[in-house]
């Protein structure tokens, strides 16, 4: 049974302790195979190994017995209607708490501001059990379940610095004592400021993926027998036909059938310059009809389209966790002990040292005030937020966070020749006929025999037999032979087409006619090339009909992209089931190395090849990225470290593209494979930057807090600032472009 993934949406975590215990919440219900929990994205990322009915219920019901608050999975596409939406906490708390802070300043200018004390409990007391409330219910739950998190260090300080004020007021005589209920009050009034700015943030983080959601249009234009009617998009289904007007949206995939436009699919491939449609082009939901009036017919709807196709891949991979995140959990789920006890150390050491409880008091909620795991929590997802989304509205959908870290660490990049490195159009250059029969008869059984196939050189033999106007004859029992070509009957006579390689396997050298056959195919093949042979079978008896000659042309740019690559110190190979003779060819064109090149691979031969890359004779080890269309090229990008699936340029296979490769180049272009891997070199330093500052923060801090170094209130905004810090050394990503070479 194949497992199903859900997604649901987590409110009320804070720091990298909560993710923790909602993983082992969720990792408790039966069923339940693996669990990702992202704080960045506020959401969980479930595998089922078995389905059950009830499994969402099951879900909500964990999240919430973990004392958090379960949301719908859609709730990152709700867009905020304000800046300052959910302020006015923070707002409240600066109000009750500036008149306990103004008191410091007086003393700066030799005034006494100090309020009465009655006045401090009345102005600190709200913003410690009121505005705190949330403190208090998110630690009392992480109490319950036998762990720590933000919360409970910010609850426990701030309680501890509120008793002692109002002890030592209920104490005092008649003097006024020194009270610390500013320092309960600012500590939480900059928490909640320190989350609302982490919260802006994040939706800063989220916005590629609300951008693709913004991608769908609401309704669509339905032509049928009454004329247009427009429909919501969600009433739309496979088959309809739908009229696109100028300046419309494209409500889904599917083809053109009137018409003539130019459609802007930025969105998809990252691509600024319009694409011309006509009659038969493709067009995707979501991208842009720029000119003309347009006819198409709906080939997938839904969750079915590329675009959701897409906005679910980003999705993933930002839910998935990066195998550095392994050391951020390990951290995590010790901090908030290890805090306690250094708190309780930090009080402790002060008592004996002083004898004065107040001041014991203090330093050790400093402690537990400066101590907080947030930066540690946001430091990875926040990072590969920013690098996945920013690198998708490039034209480089990375499928999972694996891939992006490993990227950059590539040393040895193999390519795909047919369709990777050339248009992957290739056109019949000539046909040999080796019998009296003439050439345009050999083509058109050629093309018949072909008809059913999508291979490339099959789409160049049936569209060179349109060209002549020849009539395709009635095929029998078509197969496929892997790796070697095609088989069929016609008018009970079986035809072979296929390699030079298959053919002599099949035929004996010793006649004379097959020889010259094979030696002027091969004359061919020298010449750049690629031949495949028409063969008939009579009996055991194979004899050879014609030779067919086909060209292919390098894509614009490649050479110079190829060429940006080695300048990274980058090794290049190509693999090409073509002969050797057209894959040098080829390769000289491309400015690639005779050494460079491995030809005439079987497609299942070329995992083998990938391997021996990975594992050179002198012992060494590569990390190999390949780069393919995605289709044929299925166990070489397995095998790979690190694979690229190239989406063909008609937007044919780009759903098999995405799904075979854990990154894939959502356009034809060559130049993308140097950005996928500079995204990747990116974002993982982004990644050390903030796992460093986050580790930094903590380092430094509790040991000034512990030593008196830091008052609560300063505690408290280092803390806000490492948070703040690390989302905004995350959001620089945003500012990363493609390289036009």
């Amino acid at each position: 049974m194949q497992d199903t993934v859900d997604q649901i949406g987590i409110g009320g975590m804070t720091c990298a302790s909560c993710v923790a215990r909602v993983e082992r919440a969720i990792g408790r219900v039966p069923g339940v195979e693996s669990v990702s929990v992202n704080l960045a994205t506020e959401s969980a990322r479930v595998v089922w190994s078995q389905a059950q009915a009830d499994h969402s219920a099951r879900l909500r019901r964990a999240v919430r017995d973990a004392g958090y608050e379960p949301l719908a999975a859609e709730h990152l596409e709700q867009v905020n209607p304000s800046r300052w939406a959910g302020f006015l906490p923070v707002a409240v708390g600066v109000v009750l708490s500036l008149p306990l802070v103004l008191p410091m300043l007086g003393d700066v200018l030799h005034q006494h501001w100090m309020l009465p004390a009655l006045w401090q409990f009345l102005l600190a007391t709200p913003v410690q059990f009121i505005l705190g409330a949330r403190f208090y219910k998110a630690g009392w739950h992480a109490l319950k379940a036998g762990s720590g998190n933000m919360d409970l260090l910010v609850a426990l300080g701030t309680s501890a610095g509120w008793l002692l004020s109002v002890g030592l007021w209920w104490s005092a005589n008649d003097d006024m004592p020194h009270l610390y209920f500013e320092g309960s009050a600012v500590v939480i009034t900059l928490v909640l400021l320190g989350k609302w700015l982490e919260a802006r943030a994040k939706r800063q983080t989220t916005q590629a993926i609300r951008a693709l959601h913004a991608l769908r249009p609401e309704t669509a234009r339905v032509l049928g027998e009454d004329g247009e009617q427009v429909i919501l998009i969600e009433e739309l289904l496979v088959g309809d036909v739908v009229v696109v007007l100028p300046g419309e949206r494209i409500a889904a995939d599917g083809w053109v059938t009137q018409g003539a436009s130019q459609v802007d699919e930025s969105m998809l491939t990252g691509e600024s310059l319009p694409v011309s449609k006509s009659p038969g082009s493709t067009l995707t939901g979501g991208s842009i009809n720029s000119e003309g009036r347009l006819v198409m017919q709906v080939s997938a709807v839904g969750t079915d389209t590329v675009l959701s196709h897409i906005i679910r891949l980003v999705e993933n991979a930002q839910a998935v966790k990066a195998p550095i995140q392994r050391l951020v959990d390990q951290v995590s789920a010790v901090f908030v002990p290890v805090v306690l006890l250094l708190a309780v150390l930090t009080f402790g050491a002060w008592w004996w040292v002083s004898a004065d409880l107040a001041t014991s008091l203090i330093h050790s909620v400093a402690v537990l005030v400066i101590a907080c795991p947030c930066a540690l929590g946001l430091a990875t997802p926040v990072a590969i937020m920013a690098g996945t989304g920013v690198a998708a509205q490039q034209g480089v959908l990375i499928k999972d966070a694996q891939a992006l870290e490993i990227a950059h660490k590539v040393d040895t990049v193999a390519f795909d020749k047919t369709g990777t490195l050339t248009l992957g159009r290739p056109q019949l250059s000539s046909l040999v006929s080796l019998t009296p029969e003439t050439a345009d008869h050999w083509l058109a059984i050629a093309a018949s025999v072909q008809s059913a196939s999508q291979h490339p050189l099959a789409l160049a033999v049936v569209q060179a037999a349109k060209n002549k106007s020849l009539s395709l004859l009635d095929v029998q029992d078509a197969q496929a032979v892997a790796g070697m070509g095609v088989q069929a009957q016609i008018h009970g006579d079986v035809f072979l087409l296929g390699s030079v390689r298959w053919m002599q396997s099949l035929t004996s050298s010793a006649q004379t006619s097959v020889d010259q056959a094979l030696t002027q195919a091969q004359q061919l093949q020298v010449q750049g090339a690629t031949v495949s042979v028409l063969a008939q079978r009579r009996g055991d008896t194979v004899s050879l009909c014609a030779l067919l000659a086909f060209a292919d042309e390098p894509k614009p740019g490649v050479q110079a992209a190829l060429n940006a690559l080695r300048a990274r110190g980058l090794r290049l190979v190509m693999i090409s089931g073509d002969n050797r003779g057209a894959a040098l060819a080829m390769a000289s064109r491309l400015g690639l190395l005779p050494q460079e090149v491995h030809a005439e691979v079987l497609p299942a031969d070329k995992a083998a090849h990938i391997r021996a890359l990975q594992h050179d004779a002198q012992g060494h080890t590569h990390v190999v990225a390949f780069v393919g269309d995605g289709i044929n090229d299925a166990p070489a990008l397995a095998a790979a470290d690190v694979s690229m699936a190239m989406a063909n340029a008609d937007g044919g296979g780009t759903d098999v593209a995405m799904q075979a490769a854990g990154i894939t180049l959502m356009r034809g272009d060559v130049a993308l494979v140097a950005s996928a891997l500079d995204i990747s070199q990116r974002t993982v330093a982004k990644i050390r930057q903030n796992l460093f500052w986050a580790f930094a923060y903590n380092i430094a801090g509790i040991p000034l807090a512990a030593l008196g170094y830091l008052s609560p209130v300063v505690a408290a905004a280092a803390m806000a600032m490492s948070s703040l810090s690390v989302m905004s050394n995350a959001l620089l990503l945003k500012r990363w472009q493609a390289k036009n070479i």
